[in-house]
């Protein structure tokens, strides 16, 4: 019996605080929206030569983006694996295991933090919690199947015992990476397990805008995980080189009892001392947000993932920093300027699969994408305002602002400057374009015609000199 089976039985009749539900509604879809944030966000797709629409499996990303009070902020992307089970969770857990009273009393740097890795450490302890009928389900499954068979043995005579087993694994495979970001009392915090990034633009003391990756990718390489691993007694060699470990591609996740709980049961992870694929998130911060930081991009693997596979770079920050600032220039809501990013790589993605390259590598098939852009002072030129005169005339004329894109060969990997940018548009209307003039003006003028009647009266003229006007019409008396 391993460590997650005791803990699960010890903590059976513990209740949990807020009951979980496997639905695409959460708690925290009650919270207030935070208005300084917007979500974008592309389900899979498998490419067709046909053109049609095919998805690989349900959208698995989760994201929330909330508002606790006029100091507290707090937002989270969960890209899940296996299935949506504990994305699901962890979105719903997430923020009760910090906005409920956790964060009271907190001051320090280190103290908030320590919230931040104890509610990662929370949610999967109560994820864990939650499938005690799937582990007693395959426990009695396991003992159904005599021991000695080898796995053709085993099919050929319990078919239906195997099936049931494998459907088993794969639920409880479900897992999900995290990245979530705290504003608190001024000062951002990021915690992050898996490969879901944060990305945080701000700039210098030259005004050169700046590309901050506030996460790390705990994946295979990231030569610091790979020392972690050798320190527990397994293989670096033979791991660097599959792409997966155990039956994930992450070295952190929540969730994925099958590779936690389990974990001797993989070749390649017996070895280990002690449970290799882990739940401590790495955290980032306070950092002060000051003037000098922008806007922060949260993402799922599949944004920065599909750049990279078509572009054949492993940086692709500052591409995706680039995309971010000129979409501020075009769009006029935050949720604009996430999704038209999300569409531009959803698009190159799909155009260089669809090419036939030669020289190009790609997998035919592209993950979920989710985006999170959270804005502190950067310019949104185009922003909607609701209008403060509720006198407000139709203006049939449109005329159209130029939107000045930042070339390509403006960015370095040092950074942008906020000039290239050219932030500043030239508007092309007045304020009078589009609400009336409040100047005074004389009662009396007497207001132009705007319908032109002349061809009336000539012919009412007409059929009088023909003696065809009717008789009501006989004594009409024509203006000159």
């Amino acid at each position: 019996m391993n460590r997650y089976t005791i803990d699960m039985l010890e903590t059976a009749e513990r209740p949990n605080l807020i009951p979980f539900q496997d639905t695409q509604y959460s708690w925290t879809d009650d919270l207030p929206v935070c208005k300084q944030s917007g979500v974008g966000f592309s389900t899979n797709q498998i490419y067709r030569e046909d053109g049609y629409r095919q998805e690989e499996h349900p959208f698995e990303d989760r994201s929330f983006h909330c508002r606790y009070d006029d100091s507290t902020f707090l937002y989270g992307v969960f890209d899940g694996h296996e299935g949506t089970k504990v994305a699901n969770f962890a979105m719903q857990r997430m923020a009760a295991e910090i906005l409920l009273g956790q964060l009271n009393g907190k001051s320090t740097d280190e103290e908030v933090k320590d919230v931040l890795r104890q509610a990662f450490i929370a949610v999967e302890r109560g994820y864990f919690d939650s499938i005690g009928d799937l582990l007693a389900e395959r426990t009695s499954l396991q003992f159904d199947i005599p021991d000695g068979l080898n796995s053709y043995e085993t099919y050929q005579k319990f078919p239906h015992l195997v099936d049931k087993l494998n459907a088993l694994n794969c639920e409880l495979s479900a897992g999900t990476s995290a990245v979530v970001a705290l504003i608190y009392r001024g000062r951002l915090y990021v915690a992050n397990i898996g490969d879901s990034r944060a990305l945080l633009c701000k700039t210098d003391t030259n005004q050169v805008l700046r590309v901050v990756q506030l996460s790390v990718d705990h994946d295979l390489r990231n030569e610091d995980e790979l020392l972690r691993l050798s320190h527990l007694q397994l293989d670096i060699d033979s791991i660097r080189q599959g792409s997966r470990l155990g039956n994930q591609e992450t070295t952190r996740c929540l969730g994925n009892y099958l590779v936690k709980g389990g974990y001797k049961e993989f070749e390649e992870l017996a070895s280990a001392t002690t449970e290799p694929i882990i739940a401590e998130p790495e955290i980032h911060g306070g950092i002060e947000l000051d003037e000098s930081c922008k806007f922060l991009l949260l993402m799922s693997r599949g944004l920065y993932k599909s750049l990279e596979e078509v572009t054949g770079i492993d940086q692709v920050n500052i591409k995706l920093i680039n995309f971010a600032v000129q979409e501020f220039q075009a769009q006029s809501t935050l949720t604009g300027v996430a999704q038209a990013v999300v569409d531009k790589v959803v698009r190159i993605h799909h155009d260089i699969n669809m090419s036939n390259l030669q020289s190009t590598v790609t997998t035919g098939k592209r993950d979920d994408i989710t985006l999170l852009v959270r804005n502190f002072n950067f310019p949104l030129p185009h922003a909607l305002k609701s209008p403060t005169n509720q006198s407000v005339r139709f203006n049939p004329i449109v005329e159209s602002v130029p939107i000045i894109t930042m070339p390509e060969n403006d960015y370095s990997s040092t950074g942008i400057t906020e000039e290239n940018s050219d932030l500043s548009t030239t508007e092309t209307s007045s304020t009078s374009d589009i609400y009336p003039d409040t100047r005074s003006t004389n009662k009396n003028t007497r207001i132009k015609s705007y319908v032109n009647f002349s061809e009336y009266y000539e012919n009412v003229e007409k059929r009088r000199q023909e003696g065809t006007l009717p008789k009501e019409y006989c004594t009409l008396k024509l203006r000159t």
